[in-house]
């Protein structure tokens, strides 16, 4: 019988949630969901020096909102615990593991000073590099015990062999050689006591059952030391999943500082988490059917982490603006105004239909903020230019659109219903007298009254919303201005 598949998502709270670490956690969420299986949330905290207070609600929070409901973590115990790594640590498990190796010859005590460990660095290409020379491996028994007994600080180091290969499996890049001349005794407790990353991870994992490892491929370096971590210990490692790197439009691995690297900015730039989760699961992988809108449950269904690319996959803002603005269409309208409306009170403040004005945007915005630019000339008429008046396509000018202003206020003074239907029978009856084109009639009135080249909707909807009295008032202001050129 197949083991069930157990995926873990192993955050460090350091700060906001990068897109990366959450496709990561995407990712193995729906290779655990896909089976059946379980999602885990497992915190990694001992580095210490890097954790962010608050940073932990924010894994919460970025979770729930992208509907990554895990089915054991630190609030859900099921019977893999603690869950929290400082809290394992405390229960002295690693270093207990880590005695072991030593005791097997596949770890040792190693208490070099900074200042001889400084003497080891050196450039190579320009960076620089330490490779630990084993010098530690050779102490006797004695030598060891009499330095523990003396206090003297040390670290635990993997001991790696300098001749051969090691090889290991991934999922998406096939078997992997690496000569073992590439291997540094990486450490794995420091002198604090606590683990290193590489090492609790490796028997966090093995405790927890995790089946699948899913990660950045920048971790492919790493691997062959948790391969040797495995062998050292005779358990059967996981699967590895190495994912490819996310890029920005320029090819460059996505930074931190570009403004859109994480589930929180996003969101605070008028992103909807469903829609942020739908494009995150297309950086690296697509369905074969090429299907690009989904939800979380569809995408579930589909998903097979065998078709995840190994190319790098770049962050397209474009096409998440595209992907956003098509939820926002689908929307059901209750939801539209409950989450549009803010970003429209912010620059209209009279009393007027919010939802009028806004079902006229819904379907020309791709992120909320767009609503505001849409939609400010509510508030207030800007000054326009009145080269505005002039349009070749609709045979409009400063000329022909005064006149067409000056009959048409009269006539829209005496008119009492300023309702959409009323409005277009009114004008549309005007301009069939005139014996003009739509446009000629049309172009200047819904410049008049809203100042703006582009507007969502036309004049009869934009009229309807200002009422009767500042309508008017707008189309003076019009009169006035082509008057005066």
């Amino acid at each position: 019988m197949a083991k069930k598949i157990r995926t873990r998502y192993a955050p460090s709270p350091t700060g906001k949630m990068h897109v990366g670490n959450l496709r990561t956690a995407l990712y193995e969420y729906l290779i655990a969901k896909h089976e059946g299986g379980d999602f885990i949330l497992r915190i990694e905290d001992t580095d210490q020096e890097r954790y962010v207070e608050g940073a932990l609600d924010i894994i919460y929070r970025t979770l729930e909102e992208a509907g990554l409901k895990h089915d054991e973590g630190p609030d859900k115990d099921g019977g893999y615990g603690p869950y929290v790594q400082s809290e394992r640590q405390n229960s002295g498990i690693y270093l207990e593991y880590a005695k072991m190796l030593i005791d097997k010859g596949e770890a040792y005590y190693c208490f070099c000073d900074k200042e001889r460990l400084d003497s080891l660095k050196h450039v190579v290409a320009g960076k620089e590099i330490s490779i630990y020379d084993k010098h530690c491996l050779h102490l006797s028994k004695e030598e060891i015990e009499e330095k523990l007994n003396a206090g003297v600080p040390y670290v635990i180091r993997q001991n790696n062999p300098t001749e051969g290969t090691t090889t290991f499996d991934d999922e998406i890049y096939g078997e992997i050689t690496v000569s073992n001349e590439e291997l540094d005794d990486m450490i794995l407790i420091k002198s604090d006591g606590y683990p290193t990353y590489n090492f609790a991870n490796v028997i966090d994992d093995h405790l927890m059952e995790i089946t699948h490892v899913v990660r950045g491929n920048e971790y492919i370096s790493s691997s062959p030391k948790y391969q040797r971590l495995y062998e050292a210990f005779g358990w059967e490692p996981p699967k590895y999943v190495h994912l490819p790197l996310i890029t920005d439009e320029n090819h460059k691995k996505l930074s931190k500082r570009c403004g859109h690297s994480s589930f929180e900015d996003l969101v605070e730039q008028g992103f909807l988490p469903e829609a942020i989760v739908n494009f995150i699961a297309l950086l690296g992988w697509s369905p074969e059917d090429n299907t690009e809108i989904f939800n979380l449950e569809q995408l579930t269904k589909m998903f097979d982490y065998h078709h995840i690319n190994k190319s790098p996959a770049v962050f397209d803002m474009v096409k998440l603006r595209w992907m956003n603005g098509e939820y926002i269409k689908a929307m059901d309208n209750e939801r539209f105004y409950e989450l549009a409306e803010p970003y429209l009170k912010k620059v209209v403040k009279r009393d007027v239909d919010t939802h009028k004005i806004l079902d006229l945007v819904k379907t020309r915005i791709e992120v909320f903020p767009d609503i505001e630019a849409l939609v400010d000339f509510f508030e207030e008429l800007p000054d326009y230019d009145i080269a505005m008046y002039t349009h070749k396509k609709m045979k409009t000018n400063s000329e022909n659109s005064l006149e067409v202003l000056k009959e048409l206020l009269p006539i829209l003074e005496k008119h009492d219903d300023y309702s959409v239907d009323s409005l277009h029978d009114l004008i549309m009856n005007y301009i069939s007298e005139k014996g003009i084109k739509n446009g000629q009639g049309l172009w200047p009135v819904r410049t008049a009254v809203s100042g703006k080249q582009m507007t969502p909707g036309g004049a009869f909807e934009i009229m309807e919303i200002l009422g009767k009295e500042e309508s008017l008032r707008r189309i003076r202001v019009g009169i006035e201005k082509l008057s005066a050129s």
